[in-house]
């Protein structure tokens, strides 16, 4: 191994070892975390992880080249540094987590075995798994624009340039976790702000399926769960739905000069309608 001090060699070389994995987490807002699977507190690196966290690793999967590498943490949400609430607002996404192999009786022989970036995180039944890319995955982020159909700006964003995109609004009813009354808005239509984007004060996010009228207020149907919590009087912003196509931002938003997608060019669906003739190839555009 590259990197090991001869001290912790000659330990992992020996008939008994003391080892243990510790994780150090730094957030890209500076916070950072320490975290080990051993069952007292270790000083790594000037940050003390914390012990029994409930967390452990997956077998790491390491390649030549320039694929990514991968890796999981997953573990329970018993440590008060990992929130649910946290995760749901993305405090974790993108932080960094250095993987370190420590002998626990003399914790100053360690070594790094990996560096790695916080990709997706999942949650299901009070526990999370979080996946871990190489530094490589950099390697196959997008520059520059996409050539689609769909646009490829955010509603409301200096690229779209609609104005009026988010109303503001107070839950006044918590029918359950998934649905809720609201007044303040003001939707033009039934579907207005189907698929919008619902921010809360209390830095929560959602997707409203659908909404109407209810009582004196709106109904709200949520896509996920509220975490955290939603409670009455909450302030909110949402954002009306938009699918992204030539045609919606046509009708329903009027901004068809701003629109930052390329809906004229043919696709494969051209190509199978020349062959079963089914298709209209008189020159014009394919949108209108």
């Amino acid at each position: 191994m590259s990197g090991i001090s001869v001290e912790l060699e000659s330990h992992l070389s020996g008939e008994i070892t003391t080892h243990c994995f510790c994780w150090i987490i730094r957030r890209t807002d500076k916070v950072v975390f320490g975290f080990t699977d051993h069952d007292r507190t270790l000083l790594i690196d000037g940050v003390s992880c914390e012990p029994q966290t409930g967390l452990s690793a997956s077998e790491a999967a390491s390649a030549l080249g320039l694929s990514v590498d991968t890796a999981e943490i997953e573990g329970a949400l018993s440590s008060l540094a990992i929130s649910d609430g946290d995760i749901e607002r993305g405090a974790f996404d993108g932080a960094s987590v250095e993987t370190f192999l420590v002998n626990w009786a003399a914790p100053e022989q360690h070594t790094l075995l990996r560096s790695s970036r916080i990709g997706t995180i999942s949650r299901s039944g009070g526990r999370f798994v979080a996946e871990l890319k190489s530094s490589s995955v950099d390697l196959d982020k997008i520059k520059g624009r996409r050539i689609t159909r769909q646009c490829d700006a955010q509603l409301g964003d200096h690229r779209c340039g609609y104005n009026g995109a988010a109303q503001k609004g107070t839950v006044v009813t918590v029918l359950s976790d998934r649905e809720i009354v609201v007044k303040g808005l003001q939707p033009p239509d039934g579907n207005w702000f189907r698929n919008g984007k619902l921010t809360l004060a209390n830095g929560g996010m959602n997707v409203v399926l659908a909404h109407q009228p209810y009582g004196e207020g709106i109904r709200l149907s949520l896509r996920d769960a509220a975490i955290p919590d939603i409670m009455v009087g909450d302030a909110f912003a949402l954002t009306a739905g938009c699918d992204k196509s030539f045609a919606q931002c046509k009708a329903k938003f009027g901004n068809v000069a701003n629109f930052r997608g390329f809906p004229h060019l043919p696709g494969n669906d051209a190509v199978y309608n020349f062959a079963d003739g089914k298709g209209n190839f008189d020159g014009g555009p394919l949108v209108r």
